[in-house]
This record gives structure tokens, sequence and C-alpha cells, in this order.
């Protein structure tokens, strides 16, 4: 039970986290001396995004999970319980992330914001 309490504490930590590193730019101006917390937190945010690598909670996380008897996750958090999220398994397209893709009867493809008769009037 403590176990999978601070498994949870942990993910409530890392949402906290990513949406201070999201959102924290938009409150700086009004209390600058956030910006000092921030910067340091969007730059760390950013190295682990963009470098492919996986933030240090995410195996606390998962070791409090396993000793708690539940299975843990490979992957970053990001991936494990935000992109379910953002982009839920029946709108994910190769093409076009979140998009949908609707075929017409003819066997064409149309998105959803070209118009249906877009190229029948040959102009």
């Amino acid at each position: 039970m403590v176990n999978r309490l601070l498994a949870d504490g942990i993910v409530v930590l890392h949402f906290l986290f990513i949406a201070f590193v999201v959102l924290g730019g938009v409150v700086a101006p009004r209390w600058p001396r956030l910006a000092w917390v921030h910067l340091p937190a969007a730059c760390w945010g950013a190295t682990i995004e963009l470098s492919g690598w996986i933030c240090p909670l995410t195996p606390i996380e998962n070791r409090f999970r396993q000793a708690a008897g539940e299975a843990g996750y490979a992957g970053s958090f990001i991936g494990h319980y935000l992109l379910p999220v953002l982009y839920p398994a029946d709108t994910r397209d190769p093409v076009r992330p979140g998009g949908r893709v609707h075929r017409r009867q003819s066997g064409g493809v149309r998105t959803p914001r070209s118009s249906p008769s877009a190229g029948a009037s040959g102009h």
C-alpha cells in the first residue's frame, strides 16, 4: 500500500513538473523571480525530451510499482501517460498525428479540411 502511494505521488509530482515546464513561462512575467526556477526546469525538460533520455523519476516510479506488486512500464513517462491522452488510438495516423482521414466511396482519400468538390471543377 505504501509503495503504491509513493508511486502515485511520483506520478503527481511528474505531472506538476511537466505542467510547470510547459506553462511556467506564461506566469513568469507576473512573478519575475519564478523565471530563475523555470529556466533550469525548462532546460532540463527540453534536454530529457529532445535527447531521448528517461527522466530519473520514471524508474523510481516503476520500482515502487513493482514493489507494490504492480507491473512497471517500458519507455518514458510522457509516452506512457500523456501521449495516449493527446493522441487516442482511434485518431492516430502515421501521416498526420492526431488526424483523421476520411475515405470516399470511390477509394480516394480526403482529409477533413479538404472540400468534397475540390478538383471536381477543373480549376
